[in-house]
């Protein structure tokens, strides 16, 4: 019998190759070229979306597919459903897609199972759901379903196995509709050599999981953990593998928990989700302008409220920046939750186009909440707080603003501005400085100011007034 020839994998790209490098010819990523086996030749479980298997004497025959014209393909239109939280739910484009393959990342602790053990709770009601834990015994979930208020409604099953195929086989026999595996890198198959986790032991749990989805229609849940540089371990093949990738974010220190969407095959990948984490787990944000704004000091210098799009969403955030003279001789930029370098970009410009030095002085940027404002619409906000802060003057606290600014110190239109202006009106705001340039035809609404501003220096007379 002739040894099985050893492959080699990009942890990175998910590439193969026959022999060792130290760096990747595809990605040009370093180190991440690692040994795994071929796997051995066997019939897929679960079946496939374009072949078909026909009994025989001697066991099933894979019939080929045939090409079809794309008008003769018959479509019976989506099936979507909802999983109880409407916040998922606009993430995943309306609702979970019947029969998809979705993953789940983000990092240990924040949240990603608690969400999906939630979620059974609702899908319990209506669909046959197998939780299978790799990390977790039975007695441990049915703890943590007691903390969160889950039920299982007589439909809920839960497995804790790390082997494939013997959690292929209770999917054989039970004929679940939701499938949710915690997580893909404790799931091995024992025709691997490989220890679980490995780039070749991922892959082959992965293909398998999506031909269950494909081939028998089961919605599929997985949740992937991330590495140090913030990415799905694993290949990344992984992610071109499923239909579609969350990511779920937040800081330890923080209770707020936001849902973003990096792929989706059937939806928008620009809306995102709020939670709030709790003691009884994750509850809804359904308003997280209210949330993220609570608490603004009153008559303090060096703050301003933006509006940037996330998804469909207007969402009002505070930005808070301090400007204090230097002790050293290099002034010291500590930015969060803006881009270092557009914050950058930004105090450059506030020096040379708005008269406001900051080479003497020390400047520090937050974003309340630990929220990440990566729209240029945050550019106008971001300039005003450091003016305020290195004027010691306050901004009106019922002023919001939003805008491009650019290099020239002029300010540039943003998009869905109808949108963002009724979000500052309806949380109270009376005043909003807004860019002149696309605004000609903007309804605005009553009892809100809309002051147009062509630049910078404009802005800051009106902020100041």
């Amino acid at each position: 019998m002739k040894t099985p020839k050893t492959l080699f994998f990009c942890a990175e790209c998910g590439n193969e190759y026959t022999k060792w490098s130290g760096q990747c010819p595809a990605c040009q990523a370093w180190n991440t070229i690692v040994e795994a086996p071929p796997a051995a030749e066997r019939q897929p479980r679960g079946g496939s979306g374009g072949t078909k298997l026909s009994g025989t004497s001697t066991g099933p025959v894979r019939q080929p597919a045939v090409p079809r014209l794309l008008s003769e393909v018959t479509f019976a239109g989506e099936s979507r459903f909802s999983t109880g939280l409407g916040e998922l739910d606009r993430v995943l484009g309306g609702g979970a897609v019947s029969g998809s393959l979705v993953l789940f990342g983000g990092e240990p602790g924040v949240g990603k199972s608690t969400l999906l053990l939630q979620i059974c709770d609702s899908l319990s009601r209506r669909f046959t759901v197998l939780y299978v834990s790799g990390e977790e015994s039975p007695s441990q979930l049915r703890l943590r379903a007691d903390r969160l208020r889950v039920r299982d409604h007589g439909r809920l099953h839960v497995l804790a196995e790390t082997n494939l195929d013997v959690m292929l086989d209770a999917v054989d026999k039970l004929s679940p509709d939701i499938l949710i595996v915690d997580s893909i890198q404790t799931l091995y198959r024992d025709t691997l050599q490989a220890a679980p986790g490995n780039v070749g032991q991922i892959k082959e749990c992965t293909m398998a999981l999506m031909n269950l989805a494909k081939g028998r229609g089961v919605t599929v849940f997985v949740i992937g953990h991330l590495t140090k540089e913030g990415a799905i371990a694993g290949p990344r093949v992984l992610e071109h593998m499923v239909d579609c990738v969350l990511y779920f974010e937040g800081e330890r220190q923080l209770t707020y928990r936001v849902l973003r969407a990096a792929k989706n095959r059937f939806g928008s990948t620009n809306e995102i989700g709020m939670f709030d984490m709790g003691e009884a787990g994750l509850s809804e944000v359904p308003n997280p302008s209210e949330y993220l704004l609570a608490g603004r000091p009153a008559g303090v210098s060096g703050t301003c409220v933006a509006c940037v799009l996330e998804g469909t969403r207007p969402v009002l955030s505070e930005v808070q920046a301090l400007v204090t003279p230097t002790s050293f001789g290099t002034p010291r930029r500590q930015i969060l939750g803006v881009d270092y370098n557009r914050a950058m970009l930004l105090l450059a410009v506030l020096e040379k186009r708005a008269g406001v030095f900051l080479g003497n002085c020390d400047t520090y940027v937050n974003v309340v909440g630990g929220f990440k404002l990566d729209e240029p619409a945050a550019d106008l906000p971001t300039l005003l707080a450091c003016a305020s802060s290195a004027r010691d003057k306050p901004i009106d606290g019922r002023l919001c603003a939003f805008g491009e600014v650019g290099l020239a110190g002029e300010l540039r239109t943003v998009t869905a501005m109808p949108q963002r202006v009724s979000e500052v009106a309806r949380l109270g705001f009376t005043r909003c400085i807004i860019p002149k340039h696309g605004s000609r035809n903007l309804t605005i609404p009553e009892g809100l100011e809309v002051i147009r501003a062509r630049h910078i220096r404009e802005a800051l007379d009106i902020a100041f007034k």
